[in-house]
């Protein structure tokens, strides 16, 4: 693996993908526990307004704050933590796990970055790792602007409107995204499936551990702490 080609490629696109970054034996288990943790119709934990505003129904849950140490395993791996150094240097920290659960028929997530881009060096990487495919069948597919993470912030408008210079990602069971928190970027409608991932969050050492707490949407800032809108975005 050429580690100096995915950090060049990280610094310009604001992602990477790596398929078959982890064997189906490793992922098979946590996908179990997702699916037994979740039941078969769990319940939104989002407020209405919030559902209604930002279009995103997924479902979180943080496992190791609830002591479920099987996730550990990918959190420790070697290679996850030598493409974390890659990316971000060697002076970094994880911040926590967050399983994200989607429903059949579920609208996914809309555009939005994970924190405020006004600090350019302030941001979090999401480490996405998927426990199944991901393809036009299930929907779900991650949908990336290349380089976003370099042009401020999201611009206002429809919240789940096409971009110019959007592209499709269909990660499979085993793939790890690598993705930027100032990267503009989306998940589809979820189709006759569940749907879930794994995001090891982290950040380099400095990087508030709140950075994530109040999120960008095309047309609002979401602070999660409270449970409110913070600012109206509009065209």
């Amino acid at each position: 693996m050429d580690y100096s080609a995915l950090k060049k490629q990280f610094d310009r696109d604001g992602y990477i993908v790596l398929d078959s970054f982890f064997e189906a034996a490793q992922v098979v288990h946590l996908d179990g526990l997702i699916r037994r943790h979740y039941g078969t119709d769990p319940e939104l934990q989002h407020s209405s307004e919030f559902l209604t505003r930002s279009q995103t129904d997924v479902i979180p849950w943080f496992p190791q704050q609830q002591g479920v140490r099987d996730f550990d395993v990918i959190q420790d791996n070697p290679r996850l933590n030598l493409i974390t150094d890659t990316i971000l240097g060697d002076d970094w920290y994880g911040q926590y796990c967050m399983v994200m659960f989607s429903r059949p028929g579920s609208q996914g997530q809309a555009w939005h970055q994970d924190c405020p881009p006004e600090h350019p060096q302030r941001f979090n990487l999401n480490r996405l790792v998927y426990t199944r495919d991901v393809d036009e069948e299930t929907g779900g597919q991650v949908v990336v602007v290349p380089g976003s993470h370099r042009m401020g912030l999201l611009p206002p408008g429809d919240p789940s409107a096409d971009l110019n210079g959007q592209v499709l990602l269909r990660p499979r069971q085993g793939t790890l995204i690598c993705l930027h928190g100032h990267t503009w970027h989306r998940v589809l409608p979820i189709k006759a499936t569940v749907r879930a991932s794994i995001n090891y969050r982290s950040a380099v050492a400095g990087t508030p551990e709140g950075v994530t707490d109040v999120c960008v949407y095309r047309n609002m800032r979401y602070r999660f702490s409270t449970a409110s809108v913070i600012e109206e975005r509009t065209v």
